[in-house]
C-alpha cells in the first residue's frame, strides 16, 4: 500500500457522524441539515432537455480534451462573466467536477524530489488540498483567517523560509467556509510570492457566482489580466457548475490559466481517465450558455441569506459573507465556546445539523482558526432555513 495514505486525517463529515453517534434528536422535530455545502435548488430545465437530446453520445468514447463546441462555450462565459480571453484549444481543458481537478493538479504540479516540497494552504481550508498534497509527496503550511478582515486568509504568516520551499498554493475565493472574496491588491501581492519563488497557484473559484452585493467577486484570470500577466503564468484557475447551475450529481466544470501548465495537465489526465462523457459535455454547453437561471439563483440564496442573518445576528457573532452560501457564525461563550459541543446539543435539542468549524481547520500558528465556530450552510428552501435558524436561536437563547 501506499505508505503516504496514512498520512490522510479524517475528513470531516467522517469526523462529525462518529461525533454524533448515539445523539437521538426529539421525532416531533423534522430533520434540518445544514451540514454539507450541497445545492438543493432545482436542476435547470435546459440541463435536463440537453442530457435528454444527447443519449446517442453514450456509445461514443469521450476525449480527454473535451470537444471544441464545449471549450467554446467555457470560454465565451469567461468572456462574459470575467472580461478575460483565452485560447479555448490551449487554456481551458473540461473536468469532472472541480474536487478531483484540484486534486488531481498537485500530483501534476509538485515535484517531491526536490527538498522539503510544501504546499501552501488557507485555514480553515477544503480538506481535498491537505489531501492532494500529501498524497502528492509534500507537507501543508497554513495561513489562517483573519476576523478582523471579514476572514480573509493572512498570508503574511507564512515566512520567507517556507515560501521558498513552496511548490503549489492553494486560494478559495470566495472562501469555503468563510465566505472572503480576494481583492485585487492580495492577488497582486501573491503574483509577486508566485514570481520571487516560482510556485503555481490554483485557484479554486467553485462559488463564484453566488454573491450578495454590486460587484462580483474577481476571478484570479481577470485579476491576472487587469496586472497585464496576459499568459496567466503560474495560474491556473478551477470552477464548477455545481453551485452556479444547481448540478451537484452532474459532475462538471473547467480548468483555465497557463497553456504551459494545461499542457502537462491533459497528459496526465490522459492517463489518469479524466475524460468527460457526451452527455455530460452537452449539458455544460446549455448551463454555460444561459445566466437566467443563474441569475435567479442568486436571487433565492439572496432572500434567504436577508431572513436569516439579522435572525441569528441577536444570538451568534454572524454576519452576511463576501460571497458563497455558507454563514460563518461565533458561539462566543456559549457550550464555553466550545463548537462540537454547541453542535451535538443544536443536534440533541433541535434536529439541526451544522458544522464544527474545529472540524475544518488545523492548529496552527498556536490556535486552530475554525474553534469557537460554526459553518451553516443555507441550500435548503427558505422555509426550512428560516426554521433553522429560529431553533438556532432557541437553543442559543436557552444556552445564554
Amino acid at each position: 500500500m501506499n505508505p503516504l495514505l496514512q498520512k490522510l486525517h479524517p475528513y470531516p463529515f467522517e469526523r462529525w457522524r462518529a461525533l454524533t453517534e448515539g445523539i437521538r434528536p426529539p421525532a416531533a422535530l423534522a430533520p434540518i441539515h445544514l451540514s454539507i455545502g450541497e445545492p438543493r435548488h432545482a436542476t435547470p430545465g435546459l440541463v435536463r432537455e440537453a442530457i435528454g437530446a444527447h443519449l446517442d453520445a453514450l456509445a461514443v468514447y469521450p476525449p480527454t480534451i473535451g470537444g471544441a463546441d464545449l471549450r467554446q462555450a467555457c470560454g465565451a462565459w469567461l468572456q462574459r462573466r470575467h472580461g478575460v480571453a483565452v485560447d479555448p484549444a490551449t487554456q481551458i481543458l473540461p473536468v469532472n467536477g472541480s474536487r478531483e481537478a484540484l486534486f488531481a493538479f498537485a500530483q501534476v504540479v509538485v515535484d517531491p524530489t526536490r527538498p522539503d516540497p510544501i504546499v501552501v494552504c488557507p485555514n480553515p481550508f477544503y480538506q481535498i488540498y491537505e489531501g492532494a498534497a500529501l498524497l502528492a509527496g509534500a507537507r501543508t503550511a497554513l495561513a489562517n483567517s483573519d476576523p478582523a478582515r471579514n476572514f480573509a486568509a493572512d498570508w503574511s504568516l507564512i515566512d520567507d523560509a517556507t515560501w521558498a520551499h513552496t511548490q503549489l498554493l492553494y486560494v478559495c475565493s470566495p472562501g469555503n467556509p468563510t465566505g472572503a472574496v480576494m481583492s485585487l491588491a492580495e492577488w497582486e501581492q501573491l503574483f509577486a510570492l508566485s514570481d520571487r519563488y516560482g510556485f503555481v497557484i490554483a485557484s479554486d473559484e467553485c462559488y463564484s457566482e453566488i454573491w450578495f452585493g454590486d460587484e462580483a467577486p474577481l476571478s484570479g484570470l481577470a485579476a491576472a489580466a487587469r496586472l497585464g500577466r496576459h499568459d496567466f503564468r503560474r495560474l491556473m484557475v478551477f470552477t464548477s457548475l455545481s453551485k452556479r447551475s444547481n448540478v451537484p450529481g452532474l459532475r462538471a466544470g473547467f480548468v483555465a490559466g497557463s497553456a504551459e501548465l494545461m499542457r502537462a495537465f491533459l497528459l496526465y489526465r490522459t492517463y489518469h481517465g479524466g475524460a468527460m462523457g457526451g452527455l455530460v459535455q452537452a449539458a455544460s454547453i446549455a448551463a454555460w450558455g444561459d445566466e437566467a437561471h443563474v441569475d435567479a439563483n442568486r436571487e433565492l440564496y439572496r432572500r434567504k441569506f436577508t431572513q436569516v442573518t439579522p435572525l441569528l445576528a441577536r444570538v451568534l457573532d454572524v454576519r452576511l459573507p463576501d460571497a458563497g452560501f455558507y454563514l460563518w457564525a461565533g458561539i462566543g461563550a456559549q457550550c464555553g465556546g466550545d463548537d462540537v459541543a454547541w453542535a451535538q446539543g443544536l443536534l440533541a435539542q433541535y434536529n439541526v445539523t451544522v458544522l464544527p468549524g474545529s472540524l475544518l481547520a488545523r492548529s496552527a500558528h498556536g490556535h486552530n482558526p475554525g474553534a469557537g465556530r460554526i459553518r451553516m450552510a443555507l441550500v435548503a428552501d427558505p422555509a426550512q432555513c428560516l426554521e433553522a435558524a429560529q431553533r438556532i436561536a432557541s437553543y442559543s437563547e436557552s444556552l445564554s
